[in-house]
Order: C-alpha cells, then sequence, then structure tokens
C-alpha cells in the first residue's frame, strides 16, 4: 500500500457475481482471524496506549517485576521475535513481564538436563506453551477469545518463521533447479513479471508445489487401482463425551478449538484402523483422505477407500443403509441416526436454522 491510510472492510454478507451463495456466505460462529497484507516480511509495531489517550510507539523503556529493558537508539520497533514481544502484546495473560520466545533459547537434553547446540523453534516453543499437562494448571487456555488471538498471533510467527529461512536459503533448497521458472525467465524479456525469486518447496505445507504433490499421489492411486469403492465422510460432534469432559467449568467446545482438533484427530485414526485393519468392509488396497473446516468451525474429512475385492452390486444394501433402523431390534443405532443424521427441525418451527436465509428453506443446507 502506498501509505497506511486505508481500512480493509470484509463484508461477509456480500456475494460476488457469478459465485456460488454458500460459497462467501458468513460463518455461523464467531472466529478470530488475521489477515496478512504484504510480503510477511516486515516486522510488526507494538503500539502502547498512554493514559493520556496518545498513542506512541515503543522507543523504549520497560520496566516489570526488576526486568529493564533498555532503549536502543534508532531501534523503534520491537520485531514479534523478541522475548519481549508476548508480554508486551498480551498484558492480560502475561502479567508478570515474563520473557517469551527469542532464537537464543536452546534445546535442554533431558538426560543430563543441559543445553545442546540446537536451538528451539517457535513451533515447538508455543506447542510446548500451549500443551494440557497434569496437576498443572495453564491459564492460557482460559482466555476464551484473547486465547484465539494469542493463538493465531503466534501461528502468524511461526510461519514467518519458516518463510524466513526458504528466503535465507535458496541456494540450499535449491531453487534454481525449477524448470518451470527457469523456462519462465528465458523466454520473458521481463523477468520482474516472474514475480520475487523466492520458490516455495514441496515441503512448505500450503504451498502450490505441495498441493500439487499430493494430487499426483492421489492419481497416481486411481491411475493403478481404478476408482475408489467407497467414499465417506466423516464428522465432528462437539457433543462428544471426549471433548465435553476436558473443557474448564463455564467453557464450551467453541472456546477450545485445540480439544475439538485432537479429539477429532484421535477419532479418525481409529476409524482407520477400523477400516483399514478389522477389515470392516474386507481387505483393504489402499486409502486416502482430506480433512476440511466446516463454517461453524468443525473438522470433517472426505475418506476414499480402494478394497481388493470389489463391491458387487448385490452387495451393496449390505455395506449402505438409507432407511431408519428398527428401534426394537438396535435401540442404540436408531438414536444415533435420529440425533445426528435426520435435519431440522427448520422452518416455522426453527427460524434459526443453519439452512434458513430471509425465512425460506434453502435446498443447499450449510456444513452438512
Amino acid at each position: 500500500m502506498p501509505s497506511d491510510n486505508y481500512k480493509i472492510v470484509i463484508k461477509a454478507n456480500k456475494t460476488p457475481a457469478g459465485q456460488h451463495a454458500r460459497r462467501f456466505n458468513a460463518p455461523t460462529i464467531d472466529e478470530v482471524a488475521v489477515v496478512v497484507v504484504g510480503e510477511n516480511l516486515e516486522s510488526h509495531d507494538i503500539v502502547l496506549h498512554r493514559r493520556n489517550d496518545r498513542l506512541q510507539r515503543i522507543n523504549f523503556f520497560f520496566l516489570a517485576y526488576g526486568k529493564k529493558f533498555l532503549h536502543q537508539p534508532g531501534n523503534e520497533r520491537i520485531n514479534e521475535t523478541h522475548r519481549s514481544y508476548d508480554a508486551l502484546q498480551y498484558p492480560i495473560i502475561f502479567w508478570k513481564g515474563e520473557d517469551g520466545y527469542d532464537f537464543s533459547i536452546k534445546m535442554i537434553n533431558p538426560i543430563t538436563s543441559s543445553e545442546t547446540n540446537k536451538k528451539v523453534s517457535s513451533m515447538d516453543y508455543y506447542s510446548y506453551s500451549l500443551m494440557i499437562r497434569e496437576n498443572e494448571d495453564n491459564h492460557i487456555l482460559k482466555c476464551r477469545r484473547l486465547y484465539h488471538k494469542y493463538v493465531v498471533d503466534m501461528y502468524v510467527k511461526i510461519e514467518t518463521e519458516r518463510l524466513t529461512f526458504i528466503r535465507l536459503n535458496q541456494t540450499k533448497l535449491r531453487s534454481e533447479e525449477y524448470i518451470h521458472l527457469r523456462d519462465a525467465i528465458n523466454t520473458d524479456a521481463k523477468a520482474q513479471n516472474v514475480g520475487q525469486m523466492i520458490i516455495l518447496p514441496a515441503t512448505y505445507i500450503g504451498s502450490t508445489r505441495h498441493m500439487h504433490e499430493y494430487a499426483q499421489d492421489a492419481m497416481s492411486y486411481v491411475r493403478h487401482y481404478g476408482t475408489a469403492d467407497l467414499f465417506i465422510t466423516f464428522t465432528c460432534n462437539p457433543q462428544w463425551i471426549e471433548i465435553k469432559q476436558e473443557l474448564f467449568p463455564g467453557q464450551s467446545p467453541i472456546d477450545r478449538h485445540d480439544i475439538t482438533a485432537r479429539v477429532f484427530s484421535q477419532k479418525l485414526k481409529y476409524l482407520m484402523d477400523f477400516i483399514v485393519k478389522h477389515y470392516v468392509f474386507g481387505e483393504t488396497g489402499c486409502w486416502m483422505y482430506s480433512v476440511e473446516w466446516q463454517k461453524r468451525g468443525l473438522p470433517h474429512a472426505h475418506i476414499l477407500i480402494w478394497l481388493v475385492e470389489k463391491i458387487r452390486p448385490n452387495e451393496v444394501d449390505a455395506v449402505i443403509s438409507a432407511e431408519i433402523p428398527n428401534v426394537q431390534l438396535d435401540p442404540e443405532l436408531h438414536e444415533v441416526v435420529i440425533k445426528n443424521m435426520i435435519h431440522g427441525p427448520c422452518g416455522t418451527l426453527n427460524q434459526n436454522s443453519p439452512c434458513m436465509m430471509d425465512g425460506n428453506v434453502q435446498n443447499d443446507i450449510q456444513g452438512r
């Protein structure tokens, strides 16, 4: 941006022309997100609110519980990797002014309890800080929306560290070997049209090469084994007892996305073991799944299963059932289907149902 005199306004109720109405609609829960503008290489500013309502960028002197940070001439910003960043950005969480993450933290050998030459990454540090431990009280997990903001902010820090490492180690990553980039430079007289010369490898999660690599692996399955035999959707239920029993008093599942993600991951792993290792549908040749997040803040997985013995047409009814189970023969399964697999009530009975829009029932149910 040419200047800082601008605002970003996100209107989730506005649908872009020619796009699906449900793709860009507003989520049904309040979530914390971050919008990163630019190349994400500059340090973040910390702004202090003085008691006279004037703003002052940190220059800076800071005194807290015997820790004195001296002003360095010309240093008007505090980098997000500075050890004081967490305490200054989140004074409610770190009211004692304790040090946060910085590059100088060394790993400890658990056997000898001595420092090693390896440095602790930001991901390891914040994973350790957010971990639940027996007989210890982690107050960060009790901060609800502030906890969400803290996690999102620290995740940006982790991604910034990864991108900085990739930017500074392009020669080690052999970026000049990427043939498509070299061809683009050779055929285009203006090399600046290609963009900045930083290549994201396939090991960077979410990059184009990372997603392309997974797509190629999936197509190799289809090429070798043919079309998949089973397509299974596995959804998360925030009312699972494994989630509710880990919540602190007064919390709801929306306050603890970490518990939701961990329980879902464990149940998904158990489901795959149940299908693959216990031969529920027969011997499995190969499988894959993709985990996505709904607009209700819950994960779900799309699973593809290739069986060694293909399911024949006369065997479909033994695998798939589209009827409500008999309450006398299987009351437990009947309760599960009635509670979790039947949509409703909606319409005049429930105007706040996710499928309702402007007082009418929509055909495409959100997050089904």
